[in-house]
């Protein structure tokens, strides 16, 4: 397990140390040769690594702490309040008589690592961006163009390139050319859990994590990949976390021992978090002593490759393509091969896996052209005239639903860390934030809005692209994100991810020759899956995309260990019948059987 830190990145600064520990070593050109050996180590903080402007303050900065003395306590105080002051947020230290020692050390650290200005400036340019992208979201429509055929790949459509493009990603994987990067930075908040999505058990037999099946995932990839041209290989696993996640993560893996994995190839780092602001632009506070923060959205990403050194470990390592994708989606195809081999055969810098709209009010943002340069626009951007209109073949004309599931290679992702991050602008979410109000000190809890968070999205570098494409996929193979709790909706829940992987396995031994049958022991009914109200099995391959004749899943586990994609289940089921609830492990086949054992 490594945890990167550099904070050079267009700074000029050098390699800074702690506890005894270096940074990464570079050349003076970014390059090196780290070939599958363990790197020096550097501690993180625990709050909030980039903060501000990369460069100013940073982590040496805030190990001093502050001092306990008054008289030094009280320097420190005015400095920060006359710099807080000048950028017209003195208000956050209204309280500060009132905290205790450790709570002002706390504090001034937050505060130490705070650019106030720049937070001006993006508030400034967030909300004139969300004042002036209101008329010009009026003559979107006439601008948006949908994803032409020849970026675009399907897994559906372009059935007989599939092993192709497999096999060219499965070459990239067994060469160590390939890595993941996992967004998981958010918590289980919505899923009604104080601790990170990743860490979220569904409910499935093997009571697996997010975490887990993910890593699993890559273990299953590597050994295909090695079977295949015969040579030992590695995926490396970043894991961007954020503030709030990082030190529960690093201690789940840890106490799992990386799910089988080498922890030198699972990489920890933090994306940045920035101050809850209220519609004034004044920062929130959580506490008294506490400023209200919430992560700089998974956008971060490219601030936080540059000062953490995460670009220039993938050169050290070898690696060209990266695949990103967030932690809530149960199906996810980690470092997909196929993706990969897709991505690398059109020559793309960047690709996006998308999915197509189930139907034109579909609350998911669109993957598109406008005026020429592909972007994501959100559903609420989109008139409804515009999202119903349809193509020759019947399809939805804009459907191309983001996944946020992407291709990069390392050599476009060096080009937007070092020339493009500064370019990209915040977007603005108005949310009802708790606070400390300033003139009672009572803590509010809002009924409405009354306050903004703002943050990037990783897929705002689109536009910088010279070479995009677009994957899609089936949403039944590849898409079931978790977001609320049971008791919400009924969408996008720990039950309907649960029934969207047991679904997907169900299909698998059904297309492996395996029955199923139900407590009289009659075989329940097998018919061709049907996605979007048409069957995308053709009568050639009727027999290859199977389902069974039943609303509800049959509970079917099967281990990542055993199949990644449904590979490989014929020597486990074929022409055999199974009762549910059925688990396929390393371990073998278990079977319920009537009398419960």
């Amino acid at each position: 397990m490594l945890f990167l830190w550099d904070h050079r990145h267009r700074s000029g600064l050098s390699d800074w140390r702690r506890g005894g520990e270096g940074g990464l070593p570079r050349s003076q050109s970014g390059r090196g040769t780290c070939r599958r050996r363990r790197l020096p180590l550097a501690a993180p903080r625990r709050r909030g690594a980039i903060k501000g402007r990369r460069g100013r303050g940073g982590p040496a900065a805030a190990a001093g702490g502050m001092a306990a003395g008054g008289d030094a306590a009280g320097a420190e105080a005015a400095a920060l309040g006359q710099r807080l002051a000048a950028g017209g947020q003195g208000h956050v230290l209204r309280f500060w008589p009132e905290l205790d020692a450790a709570a002002r050390r706390a504090l001034a650290a937050e505060l130490r690592d705070m650019d106030v200005a720049e937070i001006n400036r993006f508030f400034r340019r967030a909300r004139g961006d969300s004042g002036g992208g209101a008329a010009a979201a009026a003559g979107l429509d006439a601008r948006m163009e949908p994803v032409p055929r020849d970026v675009l790949g399907s897994a559906s459509r372009d059935r007989g390139l599939l092993p192709r493009w497999e096999s060219r990603g499965l070459a990239e994987i067994a060469g160590n050319r390939v890595a993941a990067l996992l967004l998981a930075g958010g918590q289980g908040t919505r899923l009604g859990v104080p601790y990170p999505k990743g860490m979220c058990d569904v409910g499935l037999p093997s009571r697996k994590t997010l975490f887990h099946l993910q890593a699993q995932r890559l273990r299953r990839l590597q050994q295909l990949a090695e079977e295949r041209h015969g040579t030992p290989c590695h995926i490396p696993w970043y894991i961007m976390t954020s503030g709030r996640t990082m030190e529960s993560t690093k201690e789940f893996f840890l106490k799992h021992r990386y799910f089988g994995l080498k922890k030198e190839n699972v990489i920890f780092f933090q994306q940045g978090m920035l101050p809850a602001l209220g519609f004034d632009g004044k920062i929130l506070l959580e506490e008294k002593g506490k400023i209200a923060m919430a992560p700089d959205g998974n956008g971060g990403l490219y601030r936080a490759l540059g000062a953490y050194g995460i670009v220039d470990d993938m050169e050290r390592r070898g690696v060209q393509s990266v695949h990103v994708y967030c932690v809530d989606n149960i199906l996810v195809k980690v470092a997909d091969p196929r993706f990969i081999g897709f991505c690398l055969e059109k020559g793309a810098d960047c690709g996006a896996k998308v999915v197509e709209k189930t139907n034109p009010t579909e609350p998911v943002g669109v993957v598109c052209r406008v005026d020429g340069v592909y972007q994501v626009v959100e559903y609420s951007e989109i008139s409804l005239a515009t999202a119903q209109k349809r193509g020759p073949d019947g399809r939805l004309l804009f459907n191309a639903g983001n996944i946020a599931n992407h291709y990069f290679t390392t050599a476009f992702l060096k080009d937007v860390v070092n020339t493009y991050e500064p370019q990209l602008q915040h977007h603005v979410a108005e949310k009802k934030i708790p606070h400390v109000d300033i003139a009672t000190g009572q803590l509010i809890q809002p009924e409405k809005p009354n306050g903004i968070k703002m943050e990037k999205f990783v897929f705002d570098i689109f536009q910088f692209s010279k070479k995009f494409v677009v994957y899609e996929v089936l949403r039944e193979d590849e898409f079931s994100p978790l977001k609320n709790a049971d008791s919400q909706n009924g969408k996008d829940n720990p039950t309907t991810a649960r029934h969207a992987l047991m679904s997907l396995h169900h299909c698998w031994v059904l297309n492996a020759g395996g029955h199923f049958v139900d407590e009289n022991g009659t075989r329940i009914p097998a018919i061709p899956r049907v996605t979007n109200g048409s069957s995308e099995a053709t009568p050639a391959d009727v027999n290859d995309n199977l389902k069974d004749a039943n609303d509800l899943p049959i509970q079917c586990e099967i281990s990542p260990l055993v199949s990644y994609g449904g590979e490989g289940l014929e020597k486990y089921v074929k022409d055999q019948e199974f009762r549910a609830p059925l688990i396929i492990d390393e371990d073998g086949i278990h079977e319920l059987v009537k009398n419960g054992m």
